[in-house]
């Protein structure tokens, strides 16, 4: 059976960053570094299985496939995970580290 994965837009997400959620970057370190969204948190998509909140979480990463898996994992272990659909590729806000191009 095929349960649909939760998912906002770039734009969503954009709107929700004043209210300070927990959001997760599945990307690697060295993709995280070269530029991502302010206070996000770092976990790669290889490491998700030992993440634990209770929470609710929005995950990204380069374009929302990683973070979709993510989101599978997450949700299968009891949290309430969010995918952000698009990823960085197309985030407009404000990023830290790295250049935006």
């Amino acid at each position: 059976m095929f349960k649909r994965i939760p998912s906002i837009s770039t734009a969503e997400l954009a709107d929700k960053l004043p209210e300070k959620p927990l959001l997760i970057d599945v990307r690697e370190p060295h993709e995280f570094r070269g530029g991502h969204i302010p206070r996000a948190k770092n976990i790669p998509l290889g490491q998700v299985v030992n993440f634990k909140s209770t929470e609710p979480v929005y995950v990204i990463c380069a374009s929302g496939m990683r973070s979709k898996r993510a989101v599978k994992m997450m949700r299968k272990n009891g949290m309430d995970a969010t995918n952000v659909k698009g990823g960085m590729m197309l985030w407009q806000g404000v990023t830290k580290g790295g250049a935006k191009s």
